[in-house]
């Protein structure tokens, strides 16, 4: 590759960088309605974080990337505090792409966000290992094997269907409870 073409790809490189820094600073206009905000040095870590990851699962992003929408999608979250919200969003990027590729790039974006954001909500009571380990591996399959409703919900309200562990009834325990008090 020429000098002409190194320079182009580098200038490119720092645009590219400077357009996902300008993305994650300003995902706090949201996100500090929930009380997380991201510092400089916490959008630069995940910067990094973001080509580590894009280089190991074998990845592309184009303009701001994915990681806005995985802060929009998560900031409100309860499971999500300001001391562990770097770590989290980085760990949600990892499974994030991680599925992508597992699911053959059969389920958008959207879809897939807003499965890990139910899930992470519901079953997982925001266990990062359960969503990665048990309820996406459980939704990959399903998907790699031919299954496609989750395009019709956008990709909610689809784990049941698939969802291996039995799971108790809240209203039968406090019935219970109530019959146990009195």
């Amino acid at each position: 590759m020429g000098e002409k073409n190194l320079m182009t790809v580098a200038w490119m490189e720092l645009l590219s960088k400077q357009t996902k820094f300008t993305g994650l600073m300003e995902t706090n206009q949201y996100s500090e309605e929930y009380g997380l905000t991201l510092s400089e040095e916490d959008a630069k870590v995940l910067l990094a974080e973001t080509g580590h990851t894009l280089q190991e699962e074998r990845r592309v992003e184009f303009g701001p990337g994915v990681m806005p929408q995985i802060i929009c999608a998560f900031c409100d979250s309860t499971y999500i505090s300001q001391e562990d919200y770097v770590q989290t969003l980085v760990r949600l990027q990892e499974i994030f792409f991680l599925y992508k590729n597992e699911m053959l790039d059969e389920i958008t974006d959207e879809e897939l966000l807003n499965f890990m954001k139910e899930q992470f909500e519901t079953i997982c009571c925001g266990d990062l290992d359960y969503l990665e380990n048990t309820c996406l591996m459980i939704f990959s399959q399903a998907i790699r094997a031919g299954y496609q409703g989750f395009q019709r919900s956008c990709g909610t309200g689809e784990y049941h269907q698939f969802d291996e562990v039995e799971r108790w009834d809240h209203e039968l325990y406090l019935e219970a409870l109530s019959d146990l008090l009195s």
